[in-house]
């Protein structure tokens, strides 16, 4: 079975905190209710040219309160599905948006 030294507690708890997936990403649109969308950018290897080029992605995600604004630098974790595109919910504020 088991080993002694891990209780059934603490499994379960290593891998609720091991499917929460983290990204950190800019909001690019703040227009819908409880929702932003937040564009993440990540540097890959090209296969075959070997170059470094940026990939992004946008994911929209849950934002309860609506306090997060276009241009923020947000961190967002990885949830149920909340809707049919959103699984995702903001974790935190990063940075906030220069005010212009």
């Amino acid at each position: 079975m088991m080993s002694d030294s891990k209780s059934m507690s603490d499994v379960k708890a290593m891998s609720e905190a091991k499917l929460k997936r983290t990204l950190t990403g800019t909001i690019t649109s703040d227009k819908m209710d409880k929702t932003v969308t937040v564009l993440v950018e990540r540097k890959v290897k090209h296969p075959l040219l070997g170059k470094i080029i940026r990939v992004s992605k946008k994911y929209h995600a849950h934002d309860e309160t609506n306090e997060f604004h276009t241009g923020d630098v947000v961190m967002i974790e990885e949830c149920r599905p909340i809707a049919k595109t959103k699984s995702w919910r903001v974790a935190k504020l990063l940075e906030k948006a220069q005010a212009a």
